[in-house]
């Protein structure tokens, strides 16, 4: 699906090349220009006037890997359809993704309580711990983890039929591994999960990590589609909507 032409008076500082442009002090200086800020007094108890002003200081200040007002507005639509009782998200950074949803989730569902479910199988309490259904789970982490983090919360039922993923950073920097477990049907995962034991079995290769590493639930079916958009710099991006449909 294009997306509709960015506004670039909105655009955030350009992502800086060849340095780091997370975790060098930016965070701190966000926090300063925030409770320095002369309208401070406007942004208590108002998720709006926060979100503004993290968006002022990516403008006029410095680059932050935000969601931004493109990607996050495919986000908060689909918190409109879903209307979940149940939204995780995998990744955080200043707080501005979750900030948006949250305030998108609460306007949906004033009972709304965030649950973000533990991986308590890790910690040996799966015996003692309930897990919840995910009804939508925003996915912006660590890139090679999308997948492996899917499957594990296929594994421990918190992603089943019924549940709906948003995906970021697609296109940007890319996730090719991600975005074929989630348009492959049900056979070609199956066959894919055959090969790679094949490969392992003939290679006599099996390590540790092979063995605890989660298989997810290859039955589920999922009904996958790109919504392009913009990074909140301009560069195109896009964020994969997946909804769990069935389970064969």
């Amino acid at each position: 699906m294009a997306a509709a032409a960015f506004d670039q008076s909105k655009a955030y500082a350009p992502q800086e090349e060849g340095t780091n442009f997370f975790d060098d002090g930016r965070e701190i200086e966000l926090l300063h220009f925030i409770y320095e800020h002369p309208n401070l007094d406007d942004f208590r108890d108002s998720p709006k006037n926060v979100l503004k002003a993290i968006d002022e200081y990516a403008r006029t200040k410095k680059y932050l890997m935000n969601v931004g007002e493109d990607k996050g507005r495919i986000v908060t639509d689909l918190i409109a359809d879903v209307k979940p009782k149940t939204m995780v998200e995998l990744g955080g950074y200043v707080g501005y993704s979750c900030i948006l949803f949250g305030d998108a989730v609460r306007k949906r569902n004033p009972e709304f309580a965030a649950v973000i479910a533990s991986l308590v199988d890790l910690a040996g309490l799966s015996d003692i711990v309930k897990a919840v259904q995910i009804d939508l789970m925003f996915l912006d982490h660590y890139k090679p983890a999308y997948t492996t983090d899917l499957k594990l919360c296929e594994e421990l039922k918190l992603v089943t039929v019924g549940s709906v993923l948003a995906a970021d950073n697609v296109i940007k920097p890319r996730n090719p591994s991600y975005l074929e477990y989630v348009r492959a049907s049900v056979e070609e995962k199956k066959e894919k999960m055959q090969s790679e034991k094949t490969i392992n079995q003939y290679a006599k290769r099996y390590t540790q990590e092979d063995f605890s590493k989660s298989k997810g639930n290859p039955n589920l079916v999922y009904e996958s589609k790109l919504l392009n958009s913009y990074e909140p710099t301009g560069v195109p991006d896009g964020v994969e909507i997946t909804r769990c449909v069935g389970e064969e």
